[in-house]
Parts: C-alpha cells; structure tokens; sequence
C-alpha cells in the first residue's frame, strides 16, 4: 500500500484532518493509522450520522487517493458489486463474427474437435475487453490505492457478508472466466455499519473495530466551529448543551452531529443570538426527523433548556 508512508503518526492524521475540516478524536485517528500501516480493514460502527462515511471521504481527500463507494442494500450480488459482462457488446460481436465460423470449423475432425475450436472461440469473448468493472473490482485495480468505502454492510445479506470474506482478507478476488484477481496496490478498506442487525464474527476477525459515538460536549462545539465558523462562541455552547439535552431523551431517532451543524447553520441564517423557546420551536424540524418526536418534546422545550443553561455553568 503506497499511501503507508503518508501517514506517520496519530496525531499527524488528526492534525491534518483537522485542517480538511474533519475533527476526529484520538480513537479515530489511531484507527486510520493502523488501517494503513497494517494494511487491514476498518469496520466503523455506531448511530447514523457521527461522520462514518465522511472519514471515508477525507481520508481519501488527505492522501489523494480515489474514493470508490459501494453502497449496500438487501439484494446486492456479485453482478453489482465485482463485475459483470458486457453482454450487449458479446451479442454485437458474435453477429459480426458469425461470418468467420466457417473459417474455425474448417479441416475438423470429428465432433470432438469442432467443439474443441468451438469452445477457443467462445473464451475470446470472456476476457478483459468484455468486463465492467464494478467497485471491488475497480479498487482492486488502481495502480496507486485507493480509498474504498463499503457503506452501510449492515444492509447487505448475509450471502454478500460471506463474499466479502476473500477480498478482506486476502485483497483477492475470483472470476470463474478469468482467474484470481490480486490487487495492484492494496486499498484502505472502511466499512461502516448502523447496527441495524448483528455482522458475522468472520468479517469481525478480519477487521479493525472502531466504534464513533455522539461526541462530547468539547468536541462537537470543535466540530461546529469547524463546520459553522461565524458563529459565535455563546450561541454554539447553547446548541451544543440542548443538542445533548435531547440526546438523553426516549426518541424515534435522536439528533445526531449531522443535524447539530445543520442547525447552527439555520441559526445562523436565522440571525439568532440567543436560544430561547420561540427560535428552538420554529427550528425544531431540523433536529427531529420524526414528527412523533416533535410532538413528545415540544412541551418539554422549556425544562430541556433550563437543563442545557444548567449543564453550560
């Protein structure tokens, strides 16, 4: 992997990032570094939207490695996600090649023969000319690394799980027609999960484990200062301490950092100074995404802001 020598340190990782506008905690940055240092996957678990997938992409912006993005659903096959032939361009060249069958037959002996030189004309339409790559294969093939972000497994079957397996493990891959396909220069593989159902021990051992939890409180006020710059210190202590607030709550889907930066940027927008009940009502959609939700904090907004004045002291 040619991107090893990029990376020296943790703390030059989270240094660097911190300048692409990705605040990372020292767990995160320790990953990335082992992940390329040892050449071993990364499967990053935790609650939608603490920046799994963004690691991918600023991972893939530092080191100027291509990001090549796969993302899974239930049904995903080998068909989608390694390769598949290009059967429309098959079909157009065995009708322009009809005409020189007569030519391979000609000076057979016997049925055994015909189907010998039968069967040497047919493999000339299974070779490179004739694949579409698709993201595992194209990962494989990139001569400097790459960058190759297998988002949401979680979602996939357990049949595509178990396929994963070779190319974690080995950075390999099988095509009956062609053979085993080793990588020209081994990605940084990041999975990421939501933990929507349980992901088998054999993807677990071949991985690195990082969990990404809801930051807190000091780091996603460097988190929103990074990402919202104008706003002011007093208004982004505010929105990080009710943002937590209702973190603790019993909710459908909690806020997660993603809403948190989209917020202060409304706020900001919106020309607040300070959080009160009105400007938190009139905006709460932004942070809750189910209307159940809204409905359950709306009458708690004014208990919930007095514990975030409280939690800020």
């Amino acid at each position: 992997m040619k991107h090893r020598d990029k990376i020296a340190s943790p703390e030059h990782i989270r240094s660097n990032f911190q300048q692409l506008g990705y605040i990372c905690s020292e767990s995160i940055a320790t990953a990335v570094f082992l992940a390329c240092q040892l050449q071993k996957p990364i499967l990053v678990e935790g609650p939608p939207g603490v920046g799994k997938t963004e690691l991918a992409k600023k991972t893939s912006e530092y080191l100027q490695a291509p990001l090549i993005r796969m993302q899974c659903y239930e049904g995903l096959d080998e068909a989608k996600a390694l390769y598949e032939w290009k059967y429309g361009k098959q079909l157009l060249y065995t009708q322009l090649l009809k005409d020189q069958l007569g030519d391979v037959m000609r000076g057979a002996k016997g049925l055994n023969e015909s189907v010998e030189r039968l069967h040497q004309f047919g493999d000339i339409f299974y070779s490179e000319q004739f694949l579409e790559t698709r993201p595992l294969l194209q990962a494989l093939r990139e001569d400097d690394g790459a960058i190759l972000l297998i988002d949401e497994i979680d979602k996939a079957d357990q049949e595509f799980e178990a396929f994963l397996l070779e190319l974690l493990s080995d950075y390999q891959v099988s095509i009956p027609e062609i053979g085993t396909v080793k990588a020209r220069s081994k990605p940084i593989v990041i999975l990421t999960s939501n933990n929507t159902r349980e992901l088998g021990d054999a993807l677990k051992r071949r991985c690195l484990h990082l969990h990404i939890p809801f930051p807190e409180a000091a780091l996603e006020q460097q988190i929103i200062a990074s990402q919202v710059p104008e706003m002011g210190e007093q208004l982004r202590d505010q929105v990080v301490a009710f943002v937590n607030e209702l973190r603790q709550q019993a909710l459908k889907k909690v806020p997660a950092v993603s809403e948190s930066i989209d917020w202060a940027r409304a706020l900001l927008l919106l020309n607040v100074e300070e959080l009160d009940r009105d400007w938190i009502e009139t905006t709460l959609n932004l942070l809750l995404k189910f209307q159940d939700d809204i409905e359950v904090v709306s009458p708690e907004i004014n208990q919930l802001l007095s514990n975030s004045r409280q939690q800020r002291r």
